[in-house]
């Protein structure tokens, strides 16, 4: 995952909102994954002055408001929470950046906070967890979560194979500490999972997720992020075909992957790619969360859910993702890009119960 506030001072609006106000559904996920100073680890305590210096885009456009209703703190290594380590830079599992001050900073600012477990670097280390015991995985993800006010991201890229039924046995003891919460009220209960871009990356994990775990009838998952592609689309249809496949499944596979309902996904974008911002980090009018924003309000379901328009925009991602990319820090904030588009789209503070179907 700031609400009043963000309905004043709204920008015009950019061409691709000039869309029936009946046919537009509200963007209620706007977020940033957020990797620290230090390419993803958070293996060290923050200096809270510096903090600011670095991320005050996060928490003000411009206008006093913030810039995202959520920020997931990215990554923890499923490994070491299994084992609830504790060294120079991890505390029961936990990396010891992400702690209650970091947190709270955005949290007093009414923007959701959650930890991300995985990514690409401990796609190992998540097997070998599910592996040797899942159900306590789950356990001390949950623990965590609540002793730190934050939910929890699953984001378990193992594209062939995955362990699912280990999966399957994670997310059920999560939710026997922290049952499905349709409101939101408490963050902790706020569980969600990363997927491809398109349904051709990581593509078991696909078919059980919307089958079994984001279904609107009897949902598991509170929704999934449609993660960004090897590289930043080169056109709004071209970030358009990832989302589409997602909403339409892909029923001609030999083992087919369903329709996934609009309401129950996000779609990724860059901010950062190489040395240079990203249009979508400092030219909201160039950029494909603008050119992009029609589709994201009024895509119809095609097969799943009910109501159109999918849940919103994640970023990749703020501060230090690696050393070969520039850092979203002064002077290279994503004030002219994210921050322009938390205003034109009216994102509200703090995120609302989400749609359900």
């Amino acid at each position: 995952m700031l609400r009043a506030a963000a309905r004043m001072g709204v920008l015009a609006l950019a061409p691709s909102l000039l869309i029936s106000p009946a046919k537009a559904t509200q963007i209620q996920v706007y977020g940033a994954w957020h990797c620290g100073n230090d390419y993803c680890t958070w293996a060290s305590v923050r200096d809270m002055a510096d903090f600011d210096t670095k991320n005050h885009w996060l928490i003000d456009r411009g206008d006093g408001v913030p810039s995202v209703n959520l920020v997931v703190l990215s990554f923890v290594n499923p490994l070491k929470l299994l084992n609830l380590t504790n060294d120079s830079q991890t505390s029961q599992g936990i990396p010891i950046g992400m702690n209650s001050a970091v947190i709270g900073y955005f949290a007093s600012h009414n923007i959701r906070v959650m930890l991300s477990i995985g990514g690409i670097t401990f796609v190992n280390d998540w097997d070998t967890a599910l592996e040797r015991n899942a159900t306590q995985l789950g356990i001390n993800a949950a623990r965590a979560a609540q002793r730190l006010g934050t939910g929890i991201e699953i984001d378990y890229e193992k594209n062939a194979r995955p362990n699912l039924a280990a999966l399957q046995a994670f997310i059920n003891a999560y939710r026997s500490i922290l049952p499905y919460d349709a409101t939101g009220a408490n963050p902790a209960s706020r569980l969600t999972i990363d997927l491809g871009a398109d349904d051709r990356f990581l593509t078991d994990l696909c078919r059980k997720a919307t089958a079994d775990w984001l279904n609107t009838t009897n949902p598991v998952l509170d929704y999934a992020n449609a993660m960004v592609p090897n590289k930043q689309p080169t056109s709004a249809s071209a970030a358009r075909s990832n989302w589409q496949e997602h909403i339409d499944g892909r029923p001609q596979s030999s083992t087919p992957v369903g329709p996934l309902a609009p309401a129950k996904f996000t779609g990724g974008l860059f901010i950062v790619t190489g040395r240079n911002p990203c249009a979508e980090c400092v030219n909201f009018s160039n950029s494909l969360e603008n050119s992009t924003g029609n589709y994201v309000q009024t895509v119809a379901p095609n097969g799943a859910g009910t109501t159109p328009g999918m849940l919103g925009y994640m970023f990749w991602a703020a501060e230090c993702s690696t050393a070969r990319q520039v850092c979203t820090t002064p002077p290279n904030t994503c004030q002219g890009g994210v921050s322009v588009g938390s205003k034109t789209y009216r994102i509200p503070f703090p995120m609302p119960a989400l749609r359900q179907s």
